[in-house]
């Protein structure tokens, strides 16, 4: 099986580079780096006690930050390798300016990049983060003797079945997992019946974080909005913005002074909102834009990334998109860590616990209606409980930041 997958994947190879081409030109790839995919290592290696901490895209590299900043005070750590295969994972990463911590792009996984990859940067441990399973990587990893840990991860019952179909070769990836630390108890389940030997449940990672509501970087920022009441709609997709900015124009009249934050999944997306929502009348700001905020400002939509909890720092009620489309929702534990009360469409596929957990703390309902919606907005747009929520989540997060820590510890 491997064989077979090694041929598929060097044939979407050979024909990736006007894909390439095409995603440099959409900002979808850095045209100055993409060739470190291709086994371009930009960045030479003299350091033999390398960790090594991969996370697909920017959700993911967010919820290891806090990893990465326990593994900067640790003396016997002498170089933290982060590897990502978006060009918004770096970005944000670059914003946290770490002393240890190194930058790369993910390679391609074919069986010679991996191997090229590992010798090069020597990793004394892998930790892969989420659902993130590579084949030949993995079992390159296992052949070096190089401990693998598979760091909050998440197995959904769509990717088990797209796994239990080829029962032999992913019962030999899974077990070449050293130690699997699932998110939750569903995970869990997946993980074991697909071969993984050694699991523990300590707790979703995502859960950790510090809340930013009394630190706003940005005082500026904070000034801007101060005389007007906020709702905010955060990582939206396509036709979530166009239904937010109908119950913004429904509620303005209603509630003095209100204005809509929208902070698109994907800011490429920009040109395409601003568009819909001058289409029904209102009138839209980006955060880019130099100019002065207006009081007659509808909606404010933040074209930049890294930023987002500023906004929910400001904020008392969010709707996480992914939500209201068969996506699988968004995380919604940034913005209930900054007390926010939380609404969500039906689909939430790939963060039911989590949404469970909020339901039960009363933070959270959901919606699948501008009718709905518009009733929960003009109910909750002053939500008073947001102490109470923020210090019951970082208990939490703090209790589970430190099991997972104590977990991957022992590998260094």
């Amino acid at each position: 099986m491997f064989v077979i997958y090694n041929y598929f994947l060097f044939l979407l190879i050979l024909i990736s580079p006007p894909i390439v081409l095409i995603r440099i030109f959409l900002g979808k790839e850095d045209l100055n780096r993409f060739k470190e995919k291709y086994g371009f290592l930009a960045k030479n290696n003299k350091n033999k006690e390398t960790i090594w901490i991969h996370g697909a895209s920017m959700g993911e590299i967010l919820s290891i930050i806090p990893i990465v900043r326990r593994f900067e005070e640790d003396k016997k750590i002498k170089q933290i390798l982060i590897t990502s295969s978006t060009t918004s994972s770096s970005y944000i990463l670059s914003k946290f300016k770490f002393k240890k911590a190194v930058h790369q792009f993910y390679p391609f996984d074919l069986n010679f990049l991996t191997n090229h990859f590992i010798d090069h940067w020597k990793p004394k441990l892998a930790i892969f983060v989420d659902s993130e399973i590579w084949p030949n990587m993995y079992n390159n990893l296992h052949k070096k003797n190089i401990p693998l840990i598979l760091l909050n991860a998440r197995i959904t019952k769509k990717s088990f079945n797209r796994w239990k179909f080829f029962p032999n070769f992913s019962k030999k990836i899974f077990q070449k997992i050293t130690l699997a630390l699932p998110q939750n108890m569903e995970s869990k389940k997946y993980l074991k019946l697909l071969g993984t030997k050694n699991i523990k449940l300590v707790g979703n990672l995502k859960f950790f974080g510090v809340s930013q509501r009394d630190n706003v970087k940005n005082s500026i920022l904070k000034k801007k909005f101060s005389k007007r009441i906020i709702f905010c709609a955060a990582s939206t997709h396509r036709t979530e913005e166009l239904l937010i900015g109908k119950v913004h124009k429904e509620l303005k009249s209603e509630i003095k002074n209100l204005i809509t934050i929208i902070i698109p999944r994907h800011i490429n997306r920009k040109k395409e909102i601003l568009s819909e929502l001058n289409n029904i009348g209102l009138k839209s700001q980006l955060h880019t834009s130099p100019k002065k905020l207006g009081k007659d400002t509808d909606i404010y939509i933040v074209d930049t990334y890294g930023e987002t909890a500023k906004f929910y720092s400001l904020s008392k009620l969010t709707f996480l998109g992914g939500s209201l489309i068969p996506h699988g929702g968004q995380n919604p534990l940034e913005s209930a860590r900054e007390g926010n009360y939380i609404l969500y469409g039906p689909h939430i596929d790939n963060f039911i616990e989590v949404y469970q957990m909020l339901e039960k703390l009363k933070i959270t309902t959901k919606v699948n209606s501008i009718k709905n919606m518009k009733s929960i907005v003009r109910q909750k747009i002053n939500f008073l409980e947001r102490n109470r929520v923020s210090k019951k989540l970082k208990y939490l997060g703090d209790k589970i930041l430190n099991k997972n820590l104590y977990e991957i510890n022992k590998f260094i």
